[in-house]
């Protein structure tokens, strides 16, 4: 297995796997070695939101690397693509709008990975990526040019033109014209199979004769198989939605707080790491140089045993990156299956140094609180407090007159303050007060139906059990 990984957890990552390939400067640097600039079997990304990564290719390989991540905290979770990069399908336009249109692209036969399934089965079209006008009803070959996170609300974008991704290269079916060639590719033994043109990427300047021909071989190999898959097929008006071709494996991983420590760990073992370096890097992106110029400076940076020992500065944090008080914020609720929830902004009223947030809501009149059994009516203010890095969260009810309606407590992983939102995994046991004193738990049979269905472990399991357990008792 080679592996190319980018973005923000690289130098941990790249610790943590053997066979890293294409290296960036900087890191060849921190690991004093030469990497090989070779075809790679995997390649890890960081998500453009920097919460976890994406996994694309072999599907072995991806599964492999998918479980060493998945072990890096109990906080992290790991989803199969439901449309994975590469993959094609007969797919049905079933929305227009102003840039491009919405297409159901149907199921991939059989899972490529032993995990969960996220996301569903519609793809963005850019008009751009079409010659043809369409409209609602029509059918279309499309391709999977790049998926998209289930936690996001951007869909996978798709594309007319078949393409066979690769890092060094990538191949492109139906254009004559190859591109970027390195010298070397001159005299390469292998051509791209017939109907098909390379698209060389800047890093293939840097390969040897054997990398360059390794990778046209490979991708030739995988094109060959696509053309074979699309041979003798039926028409996108006979069958869509359905998929021709699955694509290379896809996952997804979601990365918390616990787990961002523990890379933090991984990454410290190679170079001088700040308490909460991945954790203050995936809240905003100009954090990265404000983290690297603190590494460069100072070594004695109150690095603990365990994350709970360490100084992570949140008070710096927050002051130079914010949330601050008064400024608005978004509660993102992620759920175990993938999918992201915005309950709404609220305004911060209160921030302490040692991690408290507390954010005021007003809520719209209509519908029930959950499980508390009670009207929301117009005046209602939520009032919720966070801590970084607890389990839990409570939020208070009151009507315009101030009167306590219920407090609902959240079970959820590790909350971290980032500074447009309050980002957790919410683990379905809650436990709720009325406004009468009696103290219930609820939605236990939710969280036994996730852990059958495999979005969260027995051990996660475990613990929102036990935290739910403390909450029950405490109140």
């Amino acid at each position: 297995m080679t592996i190319r990984v980018r973005g923000i957890y690289t130098t941990a990552l790249t610790a943590l796997f053997d066979d890293v390939v294409q290296a960036s400067p900087p890191i060849q640097q921190r690991f004093e070695e030469s990497f090989p600039v070779a075809p790679a079997t995997v390649s890890i990304t960081t998500t453009s939101d920097r919460q976890g990564v994406c996994i694309t290719g072999q599907a072995k390989r991806v599964a492999e690397v998918g479980e060493t991540l998945n072990n890096s905290g109990l906080d992290t979770f790991v989803w199969q693509a439901q449309l994975s990069r590469g993959a094609v399908f007969a797919g049905e336009v079933v929305e227009t709008l102003g840039s491009g249109a919405l297409v159901e692209c149907g199921a991939v036969d059989g899972e490529q990975l032993d995990t969960p399934v996220a996301g569903d089965r519609c793809g963005f079209l850019p008009y751009s990526k079409t010659g043809d006008r369409i409209e609602t009803g029509d059918t279309l070959q499309v391709q999977v040019d790049e998926p998209r996170p289930p936690w996001t609300d951007g869909r996978p974008v798709l594309d007319t033109t078949l393409r066979i991704h690769g890092e060094l290269a990538s191949l492109i079916r139906g254009n004559s014209t190859s591109h970027g060639q390195p010298e070397l590719a001159e005299i390469l033994p292998s051509d791209p199979p017939s109907g098909w043109s390379v698209t060389w990427n800047n890093t293939a300047d840097d390969a040897g004769l054997d990398a360059l021909d390794d990778t046209l071989d490979t991708l030739g190999a995988r094109a060959e198989k696509l053309d074979a898959a699309l041979s003798d097929v039926e028409s996108p008006g006979a069958i869509a939605p359905h998929c021709y071709w699955p694509g290379e494996a896809t996952c997804w991983v979601w990365f918390g707080r616990e787990s961002r420590f523990s890379l933090d760990a991984v990454r410290r073992e190679v170079v001088t790491t700040m308490p909460g370096h991945h954790r203050v890097k995936a809240g905003a992106n100009e954090a990265s140089a404000a983290v690297n110029f603190v590494e460069t400076l100072c070594d004695d940076l109150g690095v603990g045993e365990t994350p709970e020992d360490e100084a992570f500065p949140f008070a710096v944090v927050t002051n130079q990156f914010g949330p601050r008080e008064g400024d608005s914020i978004h509660i993102e609720h992620g759920k175990p299956d993938g999918r992201l929830f915005d309950l709404g902004a609220g305004e911060v009223t209160e921030r302490a140094t040692s991690g408290k947030l507390t954010v005021t809501r007003e809520m719209s009149p209509g519908g029930d609180y959950d499980a508390l059994g009670v009207k929301r009516q117009a005046g209602d203010i939520a009032i919720t407090k966070f801590e970084e890095g607890r389990w839990w969260y409570p939020t208070v009810y009151r009507s315009d007159s101030g009167e306590t309606r219920g407090t609902y407590v959240n079970v959820c992983t590790p909350v971290e303050v980032f500074p447009d939102s309050v980002r957790y995994v919410d683990l379905h046991v809650d436990v709720v007060k009325h406004a009468d004193g009696a103290v219930e738990r609820v939605d236990d049979d939710e969280l036994d139906e996730a852990v059958e269905a495999g979005h969260i472990s027995t051990e996660l399991a475990e613990k929102a059990r036990a935290v739910a357990d403390a909450i029950s008792k405490s109140l």
